[in-house]
């Protein structure tokens, strides 16, 4: 059976101070995929996400969200975003795990609706998806960064979504962190058949852990199976040449 696209990029250029960010990329994500976007520091990895979330317009072509134009695209809570630093915030802000993740909440019920028991259960659904629950009166500040990470995924969770897009999330966490961080991420995928994009600066990790990859320097350069971006040298049309990585494959 064939997977319908979530995501459809038609052509999509982007351009800044007059220089060229992204330029005329198309490419489609299918329901359940699991994709890892890599590529350079100035590639428009992150330009990229913001155009599909209609944080920014292209100059040219065309972004689909679930077959509707983006800047027609009203469903948002179908759409889990952890950007950049998420786990950044002011420390002397006095915010419990549970007062975060039920803000997620309000992308289904709107910002002036009074919370509800769907939405406590929602609230307490995604910290058991992220192994949370008992962290639920603790304040955000007295977590570490691994699972201050995982509030943040049951954030995105708690309105219920179809797609995750996470923007480089795993900076400054420590390796035994990541590694649960990334099991989570495939129980979301395989299990519970959530879309997820991944935006990282890891290449070996990325290339092992995803279904799907897109590598981006301004252009397209590779999308599809990591086992083929493995195989062909694609790494020196991404980071020019004399750039060294030991991919270590599966």
């Amino acid at each position: 059976m064939k997977k319908e696209p979530i995501i459809k990029l038609e052509t999509v250029s982007f351009s800044y101070n007059g220089g060229k960010i992204i330029d005329r990329i198309s490419l489609e994500i299918k329901r359940g995929d699991y994709v890892g976007i890599i590529g350079p520091n100035g590639g428009g990895k992150t330009t990229l996400l913001r155009l599909v979330l209609n944080l920014l317009e292209p100059q040219s072509g065309l972004v689909y969200l679930s077959g509707q134009p983006v800047s027609q695209f009203r469903e948002w809570s179908m759409i889990g975003y952890i950007p950049q630093k998420a786990t950044q915030f002011e420390t002397r802000f006095p915010i419990t795990v549970g007062e975060v993740v039920s803000l997620g909440t309000v992308a289904r019920k709107g910002m002036f609706r009074r919370s509800d028991k769907a939405d406590e259960k929602s609230v307490e659904n995604a910290l058991h998806i992220v192994g949370m629950e008992e962290f639920k009166s603790k304040l955000i500040t007295e977590l570490s960064g691994g699972e201050q990470q995982r509030v943040f995924i049951a954030k995105a969770l708690a309105s219920e979504p179809d797609l995750l897009i996470l923007d480089e999330p795993t900076v400054g966490i420590d390796l035994e962190s990541q590694e649960k961080f990334y099991e989570l991420l495939q129980n979301l995928n395989q299990r519970m058949g959530k879309t997820i994009i991944i935006v990282s600066h890891d290449i070996d990790v990325t290339v092992n852990e995803v279904s799907v990859l897109v590598c981006i320097n301004r252009s397209l350069i590779y999308h599809g199976e990591p086992k083929q971006f493995i195989k062909k040298d694609y790494l020196e049309k991404l980071y020019g040449k004399g750039r060294r990585f030991i991919l270590h494959g599966h």
